[in-house]
């Protein structure tokens, strides 16, 4: 009796928790604008930087993309750093050299922890463009996309621009499932920066002033993790200059990539980004984490109680669930909207179970041993 007494309190303590944060994220949803970058004329140089490792199916189609934005050639500069490929990834961007492609190649061996972030840094030294902006090798754009996020930088004082990403083109619903969770998390990013706190960011979609990167020195401090050259980054940004971080709220912004085809490979990337958060300085992104964590473990202790069948924390367990629920159809549908798939939502009640599960399990997974990426042990 004392131990389902215990139980019933910690689910219902944090239950409330977690709900007032999806509404504080919603509030800081709502208090960034939308954004239409119109047809003004450019004035910004841009460098557009894509790390490629054994990119061969992908980098083509992403190239081509960029090459056919809405945006002055003379002010764009697109840098490929190839990074050990084993397939014909170099080869391939090679022959876009006479479209303006410039291919950097790492020769580094296995000695290095963080091959993206040498990557990015390689780049930026050979960039000549104000403005970096970084992508993936295996990702799709709309015409105006470039066009959007520097009109941003144009239109405001931001040193640093972090835009939207979505997964497309499933596959099957595994994958749409993963494009409803995708969102959960850009939202979750925007609405730190709505609320000047930002949390998080996507390299697959985030620019910043070159001379921000030397100022900040760059990846200094954060370069024995191999991940992080986004999230990290931001994080160094938002101590000294928060008020400079913005979020491109626009369709024409948003970046488009691949959900992960297969269970080990979604858990693997998500042990990744997870591996991130014993980097965290700011004490209340370590709070945020931690407080969303606690709340899924006390769902999941619910559902073992549910299932065992004790009446009191039945219904207390239903209660929790359906506002999580709640909560959550609340905070991604304008999400949906952005993206145009507001079917997705039909998903989000199994997801919600899902979701408490496997955050639990990547809270502590991410956190411990050592973890493949593009064919490499790092951690």
């Amino acid at each position: 009796m004392w131990m389902a007494t215990g139980l019933d309190l910690f689910l219902v303590i944090m239950t409330g928790v977690y709900v007032v944060l999806v509404l504080y994220m919603l509030r800081g949803w709502f208090r960034i604008s939308y954004f239409k970058g119109g047809d003004r004329p450019i004035r910004t140089s841009v460098s557009v930087l894509i790390a490629a490792r054994n990119e061969e199916e992908n980098i083509a189609r992403t190239l081509d993309c960029i090459i056919q934005q809405d945006f002055p050639k003379e002010l764009l500069q697109i840098i490929v750093v190839d990074d050990h490929s084993t397939d014909n990834t170099a080869a391939i961007v090679a022959t876009y050299a006479s479209r303006g492609v410039t291919l950097l190649s790492l020769n580094e061996g296995d000695k290095l922890n963080s091959y993206k972030k040498l990557a990015i840094t390689r780049g930026i030294a050979q960039a000549t463009g104000e403005i970096i902006v970084t992508t993936d090798a295996d990702c799709r754009m709309g015409g105006r996309w470039l066009r959007t996020v520097v009109s941003l930088f144009e239109q405001t004082s931001a040193d640093m621009v972090s835009s939207p990403v979505a997964y497309n083109e499933e596959k099957g619903y595994f994958e749409r499932l993963q494009t409803l969770e995708f969102l959960y998390l850009i939202g979750l990013g925007a609405a730190g920066i709505g609320n000047k706190n930002p949390t998080t960011c996507n390299g697959a979609n985030l620019a910043y002033r070159r001379n921000l990167f030397y100022e900040m020195g760059g990846f200094n401090g954060i370069d024995n993790l191999a991940s992080g050259d986004d999230e990290l980054f931001l994080h160094k940004v938002a101590e000294k200059k928060p008020e400079k971080i913005k979020f491109c709220k626009s369709k024409d912004a948003i970046v488009y990539t691949d959900a992960k085809a297969t269970l080990s490979a979604f858990i693997n990337q998500r042990r990744r980004w997870a591996s991130k958060s014993t980097k965290y300085r700011d004490k209340r992104v370590v709070m945020l984490g931690v407080s969303i964590w606690l709340f899924n473990l006390s769902l999941i202790a619910g559902l073992v109680q549910f299932i065992a069948n004790l009446p009191n924390i039945n219904v207390l367990f239903l209660a929790a669930l359906a506002m999580k629920f709640l909560a959550e159809l609340f905070f991604i549908y304008p999400l949906c909207h952005l993206i145009n798939r507001r079917a997705l939502l039909i998903n989000l009640l199994p997801l919600s179970i899902i979701h408490a599960i496997y955050l639990v399990y990547i809270g502590v997974a991410g956190n411990v041993g050592k973890y493949d990426w593009k064919g490499r042990k790092v951690n």
